[in-house]
C-alpha cells in the first residue's frame, strides 16, 4: 500500500491512481483532499488533470466562480475540455452548463458558498462520475443557514467518497486515505515516520487525541507499523508547495 509521500508532487501522483481505481471500482462521486493550508489550488489541478487525458473534450470543470475559471482558461491554453464556473443560483444558468456530450466532470476548490450550486449541478450530472479536488464544502464558519439547510448539505457530502485525504495534524501526526486502503494515522517517532493505526474511517479530532493518548494500534494486517519514512517528509511538503505558490 501507499506510504506518505515525499513531496506534493508524489502526492498528487498518488491522488490520481488512487481516484483512477476508485472511478475503476465504480464511485461516481469521489473527493481529493490536500489539506495543507498554503496550497494554491490552481498548480495542484493542473498536475491533476493528466488523470483525464482520455477524455478530451468529454471532460468538463467546475471553478468557483469567474474569476479563477478566466485564470485557468488563460493559463491553460489549447486544452481540449471546457471551463466554467459555477455560477448563480439562476436554474436555467446551472442546466446549461451541462451537456448530454459531457462524460466527467472536475470541481476544483468550491467552498460551502457553492453548495447549494453544486447540488443542483450534480442532480443534472445524475449518474456520471464527478470528482471534487480540495473541496470545503464543511464550513462551520458559515452563518445564516438554518438545520434543514444543514441536514441537507450533510447528506449530499456524506455521499462523496473521500478517495485521497492528506493532512498534517501538527509537526508529528498526519492523517492519511489512498483509495483503496484504509484511513491511517502517521506518527513522527524518533526521527521517522511510521504507520501507527488503520481505522475504517475518517478519525476526528477527539478519535485521534484517544488513540494517539491510550497507544490503541487500530490494524487490519498482521503489523500496525509501516517501514520508516525520512524524517523531513512534512517540511520536504513545505518546501514543495511554497515553491509552487511563489
Amino acid at each position: 500500500m501507499p506510504e506518505l509521500p515525499n513531496t506534493l508532487e508524489d502526492a498528487i501522483a498518488q491522488a490520481r491512481e488512487a481516484t483512477k481505481a476508485a472511478l475503476a471500482d465504480g464511485y461516481t462521486r469521489l473527493q481529493v483532499e490536500l489539506l495543507f493550508p498554503e496550497l494554491k489550488f490552481m498548480p495542484v489541478a493542473e498536475q491533476f488533470l493528466p488523470l483525464f487525458s482520455e477524455y478530451e473534450s468529454r471532460l468538463k470543470i467546475f471553478f468557483a466562480d469567474a474569476g479563477a475559471s478566466a485564470l485557468a482558461r488563460r493559463d491553460w491554453a489549447d486544452v481540449p475540455f471546457q471551463i466554467l464556473d459555477i455560477g448563480t443560483g439562476r436554474i436555467a444558468s446551472i442546466q446549461s452548463k451541462v451537456q448530454p456530450e459531457d462524460e466527467i466532470f472536475l470541481f476544483v476548490a468550491p467552498t460551502s458558498v457553492e453548495v447549494p450550486q453544486v447540488e443542483k449541478i450534480c442532480e443534472i450530472i445524475g449518474d456520471r462520475p464527478l470528482v471534487m479536488l480540495n473541496p470545503r464544502l464543511e464550513d462551520p464558519g458559515t452563518v445564516g443557514i438554518g438545520y434543514a439547510a444543514r441536514q441537507t448539505r450533510q447528506r449530499f457530502i456524506s455521499k462523496i467518497e473521500s478517495c485521497y485525504y492528506l493532512r498534517p495534524v501538527d509537526d508529528e501526526t498526519a492523517v492519511f486515505r489512498c483509495y483503496p486502503g484504509l484511513w491511517e494515522l502517521w506518527v513522527e517517532n524518533s526521527g521517522t515516520w511510521q504507520k501507527f493505526a488503520e481505522l475504517p474511517k475518517k478519525p476526528s479530532g477527539d478519535e485521534i487525541d484517544i488513540i494517539l493518548t491510550q497507544g490503541q494500534q487500530q490494524t487490519s494486517t498482521d503489523s500496525t507499523v509501516a517501514p520508516a519514512r525520512k524524517p523531513n517528509v512534512f517540511k520536504s511538503l513545505q518546501r514543495f508547495i511554497k515553491a509552487l505558490s511563489s
